[in-house]
């Protein structure tokens, strides 16, 4: 989905057949101008697409920008000035602020995270734990709060999760026919193996055939020691509730990727509002 399939979509979802209270009380010439409100601390994410819901609108929208995508930000502060016509306004702000509200939110505790572990080599990853049809954004909300997208979708990377390998009938029986499939269909992906004891890392190092290996639900001093006889040859990714807390012992175990579902459905959304200006 485009960004402009996206915005029309939601538009439509909120408007109909029109915003009735608009039209009852406001001119259709009317022209104003509003302003972005902060009204917490975090990091500010969704400038950008919400100038494109205002200029799907009203191309001619005018943007004063006082911050930017990716600053940090503190409640009192400005994100923009919006000039256009007042039905224009009225009818993008609840999209606008709640697209902003939840990246925002998301590139919050992204940084939180990325910040408790930004001495080590370590990188933040997201998972497909998204709103549906609202992950492109989640997923830019993590960049700009200063993590990294795992795959985007079931499409462009193949994964081997406990399901799969259990229904497949095991490591070394999923590993082949993954690579056969590769080969027949000439996809060039790149293949994840989830392990879930260190036996199961042992089986993968000897049988070979993927580019990383998930360790999930590992202790730190579990995954410490899977590191150590994996040595390099394959990258490496912890997963399972690893949290604020503990994201550091996992990171000083020297693993390439810490993956943290939570850092989008856990977030909660930032307050923001978008107010009138009157002269």
């Amino acid at each position: 989905m485009t960004n402009t399939e996206f915005i029309a979509a939601a538009l439509e979802e909120d408007i109909r057949e029109g915003d009735h209270s608009t039209l009852a009380c406001i001119a259709p010439d009317a022209a104003g101008k509003a302003v972005l409100k902060i009204k917490e601390n975090g990091i500010i994410a969704g400038i950008r697409l919400a100038q494109e819901i205002f200029h799907y609108l009203e191309p001619g929208t005018e943007f004063t920008l006082y911050k930017n995508d990716g600053d940090k930000v503190d409640n009192g502060e400005t994100a923009f000035d919006v000039t256009a016509k007042v039905h224009t306004i009225l009818q993008a702000e609840r999209l606008a602020l709640n697209c902003m509200q939840r990246m925002s939110g998301i590139a919050t505790l992204t940084h939180q995270y990325a910040d408790r572990i930004k001495s080590y080599a370590t990188k933040i990853l997201d998972t497909r734990k998204t709103t549906p049809l609202f992950r492109a954004y989640e997923k830019e909300a993590v960049r700009i709060g200063g993590g990294y997208n795992h795959r985007m979708g079931l499409y462009d990377m193949i994964m081997l999760k406990d399901n799969h390998i259990d229904f497949c009938g095991g490591i070394e029986k999923a590993i082949d026919k993954v690579n056969d499939y590769l080969d027949s269909t000439g996809y060039n992906l790149k293949i994840e193996i989830e392990t879930r004891t260190i036996d199961d890392v042992r089986r993968v190092i000897a049988h070979g055939g993927v580019h990383r290996i998930m360790l999930d639900n590992y202790t730190p001093e579990q995954l410490e020691e899977a590191i150590n006889l994996i040595d390099g040859k394959y990258e490496t990714e912890a997963s399972g509730g690893i949290t604020l807390e503990t994201i550091e012992n996992y990171a000083r175990t020297g693993v390439d990727f810490i993956s943290v579902g939570a850092i989008i459905h856990h977030a909660v959304s930032m307050d923001l509002s978008l107010k009138a200006q009157l002269a």
